[in-house]
């Protein structure tokens, strides 16, 4: 993968740079503020960035607003934004901006090597990678409960593991069933949320933003 890092602190900013270079992706550049940033993404066209939400001058929302300026500019260009905190309305102005190859994971997660760097391949194939802490939260401020009501206990549980951006076969690994019984549980959310085949939307992907009120 062709990679963008932004995040200001520069130990961090180096680490990442490091981890992902020693795997054998390309890291185009690794800035410390989000003008830099938009600068690195028309330069070197990446497939992904890595975008901390908080950056200078102000550290609240200067990489989340980067981001979002970057998909509209580049929609094929994936994002993964990470914070220190997990900040529901932050990951719903992303979600509501285009969530194919988007993600938001905890600062945390970048100690599991593995796992960091899955996340970033999944988002930069096009699909999602969100904290599991940042699905509960986001699901339970959403109270969609009219629209979800009709699902059964363990088809909540299979939709919550698909907005972390799971595919079927992790989801059963982790449920401990067969991929065919994911698969039907899935067809069965599809069915449920009014979510026909069609080949103009991604319906995996419409799925988790009815769950997560996105």
């Amino acid at each position: 993968m062709r990679v963008v890092i932004a995040e200001d602190a520069a130990v961090l900013r180096e680490l990442l740079a490091l981890m992902l270079t020693e795997r054998g992706h390309d890291v185009c550049a690794a800035v410390g503020d989000a003008d830099a940033l938009r600068t690195a993404v028309e330069r070197h066209g990446p497939d992904v960035t890595v975008v901390d939400i908080r950056m200078p001058p102000t550290h609240t929302d200067e990489g989340l607003r980067a981001a979002i300026d970057i998909r509209e500019r580049r929609p094929g260009t994936a994002v993964l934004l990470f914070s220190q905190y997990i900040e529901t309305k932050y990951a719903t102005r992303l979600l509501a901006a285009g969530s194919a190859g988007v993600g938001y994971l905890l600062k945390d997660r970048v100690a599991n090597v593995a796992e960091f760097t899955d996340a970033l391949s999944r988002v930069a194939a096009g699909g999602t990678a969100l904290d599991p802490e940042v699905v509960t939260q986001l699901a339970g401020a959403a109270r969609r409960v009219d629209e979800l009501g009709s699902l059964t206990v363990r088809e909540r549980e299979v939709l919550e593991l698909m907005a972390q951006g799971r595919s079927n076969a992790s989801i059963g690994r982790r449920l401990e069933v067969s991929a065919g019984t994911v698969e039907k549980h899935v067809a069965a959310i599809f069915g449920k949320l009014g979510l026909p085949v069609s080949e103009d939307a991604n319906r995996r992907v419409l799925a988790v933003l009815r769950y997560l009120g996105a």
